[in-house]
């Protein structure tokens, strides 16, 4: 019996034709799945990391590790999700001067789905990786992350201020923020944006 529902599509939270592996900065937001806390607890204004989040927040400083293209700024493990700015720098240029590319056929049945290499999507997709691993390994969830996350991209020093400030501020907003699910809920839509 063939299936007649519409096949659903996902709409991207991308910019469409933005290049996400060009130099910049970048914010994101990246929540577990079903925003199940995880990482640890807010006491006193003040983020408590647990074990699991204590290797969500070395996975995180890992980065540059794995993307020497990549520097870190502010960053945040909470609860149930991570918030943290991504910087892509460019790198010196490392490898072969000169050579001919491989014919495409030859090579792209070989390529690996998913983000561009060295893009946000890419280094977003290796640290969900790193924390998933460790879960598997240590405890008995396999799924850790929701699909895909929040990005912003920093346009200037002062969106980069207060995104820093924000992301500083967010433990002690957490009784508020619209992904702690016990969250007190502001009487007025306009208070909650």
């Amino acid at each position: 019996m063939a299936n007649d529902q519409p096949k659903r599509h996902r709409r991207s939270v991308r910019l469409q034709d933005y290049d996400y592996s060009q130099s910049g900065a970048y914010f994101v937001t990246i929540c577990t799945q079903e925003r199940t806390c995880m990482f640890g607890k807010i006491v006193d204004g003040a983020m408590q990391l647990n074990d699991a989040g204590i290797i969500t927040d070395q996975c995180w400083l890992n980065i540059p590790n794995h993307f020497p293209q990549v520097d870190l700024d502010a960053f945040i493990v909470m609860p149930n999700h991570l918030h943290g700015i991504i910087v892509i720098v460019e790198g010196p240029p490392v490898g072969a001067k000169d050579f001919s590319p491989l014919r495409k056929n030859n090579y792209s049945r070989h390529r690996p789905s998913g983000a561009p290499a060295k893009s946000v999507g890419s280094i977003v997709r290796g640290f969900k990786i790193g924390v998933t691993k460790w879960f598997r390994k240590n405890t008995d969830t396999n799924n850790v992350w929701q699909r895909s996350y929040y990005d912003h991209v920093i346009r200037n020093e002062e969106s980069l201020n207060n995104i820093r400030q924000y992301i500083f501020d967010n433990p002690s907003r957490w009784a508020f923020d619209r992904e702690n699910p016990a969250a007190t809920r502001p009487q007025s839509d306009d208070a909650w944006s």
